[in-house]
């Protein structure tokens, strides 16, 4: 139970400008203290024990594995054959490309139709260090712009292309989704509250909080050597914590109807919304924290590090918050200020008010037909999984393309198509020769040619094989020859096979994205589960209500799929979209149930249980529905973002919660707990009235006060 006294504490006439200037120097002295944390670059997109990424650990202990290779490939404007004034050109302008301190750029290989031209070009890149990755490859480009014979057109591709254009992409973006999040987030404030001040309060405090939320997550992943998008954190803090915001004002609003002080009407709207968004909140964060099990590296550092930043926003909306409306008083909902007497308390006597009510009586008195049609409505969404594939190569996870993506494309066209991002093999030195046989008679395999090796104090003599297929990145083909190489070097003797590449990683990364959705996915529902039991004191309520959100989870990844084929051309959902978009909908969607149902167990003991399903959601229908446009909208924000992954999340993620705040909490939900009745709290003895409950009229359901 929370301590009684804070509340009074916190909206105090000194104690809240205590409390304020206490916010205001922890907030400094962790933005101060902690400023300079980075989250490391570099983690590998599969999991540190796949063999993807065993292979990449033992190439980064041989002699020269800081030597990568950039592709330039050249081709006429004119589309033509090369002539062999171009092939004279490009050869000066290989021996011109700045590569790594005793290398040298090889080329030009003439691709087979004579209309390109490949350049390879090996340089020393850190792959922890954007920064100087991008200077790296910059100057390449800037080489090749400088030297390229005059009629051709050439695009620089290859593994350190991708991670510079993947920097590069991001350039400004983080602050442009800030100033959309906070636009977003203001807009919709305003036009829910019309108050200037009542939209200012709850966005400063929310804005810091996704300051403070900022650095103490990157030293929280820089301690425990984390990695993680930023932005989605911004995003989760702002939209949780706008929430959160909402259920505390409406709630003070409510109350302000019924106190001439504005301070005891803080407190007791204090004690009332708290229990939900702390239930909330728990919910949320434990189900994040699931995350901490999975497999890929990014899915693990993203839902250690949402949890931490959902707990800053709910210490900043429910300590610090509540003093700045304390101290700001009964005006901050100028002009529009409620006072005794007008509108509609907490405790006003008729069950319903306004268009919520008569949707809530609407329901009550036919929740078998609305039920039904929201079912059929949910099914149909879902049907969008059919057909829906899953993971993007690195080509289609640019919004808008880049020069890396077109330059892979140009290679697929004139050279074997895995060119641009050969396969490497990794193999006992003694078992050299039977691998290499054996990789040359894989059907798909185009060329096999030595790579680096050396020997390495830990592991041994250790060669490798760099090998190109004829099958294009991202590609079921390309994925069947992974298949087929590892079936063929595995068991050999004395080799002690294994491959990698990027497309062996994102075969890795795929299996480990499935395996992490069937052992995450019932971890959630467990958490959730167990926070409805305790809130609601109740066996039944949880599985019900789980239900209902599940449904609508698996409807709205189901439509966000359908959406993005259709308008976005997105063939496939990322590697790590659908068990985010999982994880966040039922997360971020139990929240406005909590909220509603929440309000009808405090309203059953007087009401019934029928009763408090119109009075809850009557009083929770305005801030539910601001709420989840707030967070639809913010989520939407995302779509700012250069990568595809980030607007499939968004997409899905808003899609969802509309589909959460319009059908779920305000149709369906109602009519499960009509339909349930009084048995949908056991083992909860009767609410006390619910016998005398009357039976609700169609003709006399509603009384209608304003």
């Amino acid at each position: 139970m929370l301590p009684h006294p804070l509340p009074r504490l916190l909206t105090g006439r000194a104690s809240a400008w205590v409390a304020l200037l206490l916010a205001a120097l922890v907030a400094a002295g962790l933005m101060g203290g902690l400023r300079g944390a980075e989250v490391a670059a570099g983690h590998g997109a599969a999991p540190s024990t796949s063999e993807s990424a065993v292979v990449s650990d033992l190439v980064q202990e041989l002699p020269g594995a800081d030597v990568a290779t950039l592709v330039v490939v050249a081709t006429r404007e004119d589309g033509a054959v090369l002539t062999a004034a171009d092939q004279a050109g490009l050869a000066q302008l290989s021996a011109t490309l700045p590569a790594a301190r005793g290398e040298q750029a090889f080329g030009p290989i003439m691709s087979g139709d004579g209309e390109a031209g490949m350049i390879q070009v090996p340089v020393r890149v850190d792959p922890t260090d954007n920064d100087a990755l991008r200077s790296v490859v910059d100057g390449v480009r800037a080489a090749v712009a400088d030297g390229l014979p005059a009629g051709l057109d050439a695009r620089t591709t290859g593994g350190p292309a991708f991670g510079a254009d993947i920097a590069a992409s991001f350039d400004g973006a983080n602050l442009t989704l800030l100033l959309v999040t906070v636009g977003v987030v203001g807009l919709l404030l305003m036009l829910t509250y019309r108050s200037p001040v009542l939209m200012l309060l709850p966005l400063t405090v929310v804005g810091l909080a996704d300051q403070v939320a900022g650095v103490v997550t990157k030293a929280v992943g820089q301690a425990l050597d984390l990695s993680f998008d930023g932005g989605i954190i911004s995003v989760l803090v702002f939209g949780a914590g706008a929430n959160y915001a909402l259920l505390l004002i409406s709630r003070y609003r409510e109350e302000l109807h019924e106190h001439e002080d504005h301070r005891a009407a803080l407190r007791a709207a204090w004690r009332g919304s708290v229990p939900a968004i702390l239930a909330s909140n728990v919910a949320v964060v434990l189900a994040l924290s699931t995350l901490v099990l999975a497999s890929l590296p990014g899915t693990r550092g993203l839902g250690i590090a949402a949890a931490v930043g959902l707990v800053v926003a709910l210490v900043s909306v429910v300590l610090v918050l509540p003093a700045a409306l304390a101290v700001v008083g009964r005006g901050a909902f100028w002009p529009f200020v409620p006072r005794p007497g007008t509108g509609h308390g907490a405790h006003a006597a008729a069950p319903d008010q306004g268009l919520w009510g008569r949707v809530a009586g609407s329901v009550v008195r036919r929740p078998r037909q609305v039920l039904a049609a929201g079912v059929v409505l949910l099914a149909v969404m879902a049907t969008g999984l059919i057909g829906t594939d899953v993971g993007l190569s690195q080509v289609d996870r640019f919004r808008g393309g880049s020069e890396s993506a077109t330059g892979v494309q140009v290679v697929s066209e004139h050279f074997p198509a895995g060119s641009a991002a050969p396969f490497t093999v990794v193999t006992g030195a003694a078992g050299l020769d039977a691998v290499t046989a054996a990789v040359e008679g894989v059907d798909g395999v185009e060329m096999v040619r030595p790579g680096p090796a050396g020997d390495t104090a830990s592991r041994g003599e250790v060669a490798t094989l760099t090998v190109v297929g004829d099958a294009a990145p991202g590609t079921q083909a390309e994925r069947d020859l992974v298949r087929d190489l590892r079936a063929a070097v595995h068991g050999i003797p004395g080799g002690e096979a294994m491959v990698g590449g990027a497309a062996v990683t994102d075969v890795d990364s795929r299996a480990a994205a499935r395996a992490d959705l069937f052992l995450v996915a019932p971890l959630v529902l467990a958490v959730v589960a167990v926070v409805l039991a305790v809130l609601l004191r109740s066996l039944v309520a949880p599985f019900v209500l789980l239900a209902v959100n599940v449904a609508s989870t698996l409807a709205a990844i189901g439509a966000g799929a359908w959406a993005g084929r259709v308008l976005f051309g997105w063939h496939a959902l990322d590697t790590d979209v659908p068990l985010l978009a999982f994880l966040f909908l039922v997360a971020l969607g139990i929240d406005y149930t909590i909220f509603l149902v929440h309000r009808v167990r405090s309203e059953a003991p007087a009401l019934g249980t029928r009763g408090a399903v119109v009075r809850g959601v009557s009083t929770t229908g305005v801030v539910i529905t601001s709420a989840g446009t707030v967070l639809a909208g913010v989520f939407a924000a995302l779509s700012v973002l250069p990568l595809v992954t980030l607007g499939q999340l968004g997409l899905i993620v808003g899609l969802g919660v509309v589909v959460d705040t319009l059908l779920v909490r305000t149709l369906l939900v109602p009519a499960v707990i009509t339909l349930v009745g009084d048995r949908f709290w056991w083992p909860s003895r009767p609410q006390p009235g619910a016998a005398a409950e009357p039976d609700v009229a169609p003709e006399r359901e509603l009384v209608l006060t304003r």
